[in-house]
């Protein structure tokens, strides 16, 4: 079983609590479903999660609930998946800002550990 847990900023903000207040119940029940798959499955379909191209150690859980499409990234430390953030999808490919926002965000993990 892998360790999931959110990053939180250094004055203790959770983006990805953040991100899952914003959706409804269903939405949100149905994220934390694909979380506990993540966690659980020691192989996890590639509809689920999969490590982003041409980054360093960036990587996306997937939910599609309905029409919407719902992402979240985040990074691995050690045995541990830190989840930086979550958006709802609207392209094809995700959005490099929020690429870059992980990262940030992992740099900034690493520096406070």
């Amino acid at each position: 079983m892998k360790c999931v847990e959110f990053y939180k900023s250094i004055n203790g903000a959770s983006p990805v609590e953040d991100f899952l207040e914003t959706l409804d119940d269903k939405q949100a029940r149905k994220v934390l479903w694909v979380l506990r798959l993540v966690r659980e499955l020691d192989l996890i379909p590639m509809n689920y999660f999969s490590k982003l191209v041409n980054t360093d150690n960036i990587w996306e859980v997937r939910v599609h609930y309905g029409g919407n499409i719902f992402r979240l990234l985040g990074f691995f430390d050690d045995a541990k998946l830190i989840l930086t953030h979550g958006f709802q999808k609207k392209t094809q490919k995700t959005p490099k800002q929020y690429i870059e926002l992980a990262e940030s965000r992992n740099r900034d993990y690493l520096s406070r550990k």
